[in-house]
C-alpha cells in the first residue's frame, strides 16, 4: 500500500481557488478506528465555511471533508463491527477529501447492498442531521404535517424522504421550477416555489388554517417569524442553519399562545459518544429505509476529487438539486 496519499486542503482562507491537492502520509487507524479507501466524499456547507477560515473544533485535520464512503482496508485495536473488505459510509470530523481516511468505527454505517458505494458518501451528514433534528428534536411522527425549507438540498431532500417514510405529510419549499419538479417527483404533499409563492398562505390553504406540526428550517432570519405563523398549536420549530441571518425578532405572544417550541443543533461539535449514539439509532430506523430503496441520497453531481473548487462553487451558487460528491479515482 502506498505510503503517501493525495488530499485536498485550503492553502489559505479564501474562495474555491485556494483549494489544492497535496501529498500527506497514509493515515494509520488507532484504537477504535478504521482505515477507509475512499470511493467518494460528500461536499457540505461546513466545508465551505472551513475553507473561508472559520475556526474548526480543536485537533481537527486541515484536510476537508465531513463524510465519505469506501472500503475498509485496515482496523485498529478493539474494532469488532467492521473488517477489511466491508463497505462503509462514515461521519468524519474532517479528512474525507482524500484517497484514504480514518474514521471512528462507532461513527460508521454499513452500506446496504442496493446502494452504490459512491452514492453512499451522500448519506452520513444527512442521516445524522435528519435523525437528530427531525425525529428527536422535532418529534416527528406518523400523521404529522411537516414544513421543510431548502428541500432541494442534500439534507433537505433526504429529510423529505424520511418524513414521507415515517408517515408524515410533507410541505416543502425550494427555489425555481426545476427544484419544485424534483420535490413533486419525491411525492411531497405540496411543493412551494419560494420565488413565486408565499409558503404561509400555502400552509394555511392546504391545512385548512390548522398549520404544520413541525418546521425544519435552514434559512433563519425573517423566515422564523413567518414559520411561527404557519405552525399549529404545540408545534416544534427546528433550526438547522441561518442562510438569511442568525439574529431574529420574535413575537412571544404567538409563541406562548400556540404553545410552540424552538430548538436547534449543530452536528460537528457534538461529542464522540453522542455521535455514536445517533449512529445506533440510524442503524435501527433509517438504514432499513435505505436498504429497501424507500430513502436514497439524491445526487446532483459527481466530480473528480481534483475538481473540489468547482464543487464548492456549485454549492455556493445554490444550483444543486441534491448532493455534490467528489469521486476518488486514480491519481
Amino acid at each position: 500500500m502506498t505510503e503517501t496519499i493525495q488530499v485536498v486542503i485550503a492553502r489559505e482562507p479564501g474562495g474555491p481557488e485556494v483549494l489544492q491537492s497535496v501529498e500527506r502520509p497514509l493515515p494509520r487507524p488507532q484504537a477504535g478506528e478504521v482505515l477507509i479507501r475512499v470511493a467518494a466524499a460528500g461536499v457540505n456547507r461546513p466545508d465551505l465555511m472551513q475553507r473561508t477560515g472559520m475556526p474548526t473544533p480543536p485537533g481537527v485535520t486541515d484536510v476537508l471533508g465531513l463524510e465519505a464512503s469506501g472500503t475498509v482496508v485496515a482496523v485498529g485495536s478493539g474494532v469488532t463491527d467492521f473488517a477489511p473488505g466491508d463497505r462503509v459510509m462514515a461521519l468524519l470530523n474532517g479528512g474525507g477529501y482524500a484517497q484514504y481516511c480514518v474514521a471512528l468505527a462507532s461513527h460508521c454505517l454499513p452500506v446496504p447492498a442496493a446502494l452504490p458505494l459512491e452514492d453512499a458518501a451522500g448519506v452520513p451528514e444527512a442521516a445524522f442531521t435528519v435523525w437528530h433534528n427531525l425525529f428527536e428534536l422535532g418529534r416527528l411522527r406518523s400523521g404529522d404535517t411537516v414544513l421543510i425549507h431548502g428541500a432541494a438540498s442534500g439534507v433537505g431532500s433526504f429529510a423529505v424522504q424520511c418524513a414521507h417514510a415515517a408517515g408524515a405529510r410533507v410541505i416543502a419549499t425550494a427555489g425555481g421550477a426545476q427544484k419544485v419538479a424534483m420535490l413533486e417527483a419525491l411525492g411531497v404533499w405540496r411543493a412551494v416555489d419560494r420565488h413565486r409563492q408565499d409558503f404561509v398562505e400555502v400552509v394555511a390553504e392546504c391545512t385548512e388554517g390548522r398549520g404544520v406540526d413541525v418546521v425544519l428550517d435552514n434559512v433563519g432570519g425573517p423566515y422564523v417569524a413567518r414559520n411561527l405563523e404557519a405552525m399549529a398549536a404545540g408545534g416544534r420549530h427546528v433550526s438547522l442553519s441561518f442562510l438569511q441571518g442568525a439574529k431574529i425578532e420574535l413575537d412571544l405572544q404567538t409563541l406562548m399562545r400556540k404553545g410552540l417550541s424552538l430548538t436547534s443543533s449543530t452536528l460537528r461539535p457534538k461529542s464522540v459518544e453522542e455521535k455514536a449514539r445517533l449512529a445506533v439509532c440510524i442503524r435501527e430506523v433509517l438504514l432499513p429505509w435505505l436498504a429497501s430503496g424507500e430513502v436514497k441520497p439524491l445526487i446532483h453531481a459527481r466530480l473528480d476529487l481534483a475538481r473540489a473548487g468547482e464543487a464548492h462553487r456549485m454549492l455556493e451558487s445554490n444550483a444543486n438539486v441534491g448532493k455534490v460528491l467528489l469521486v476518488v479515482g486514480e491519481w
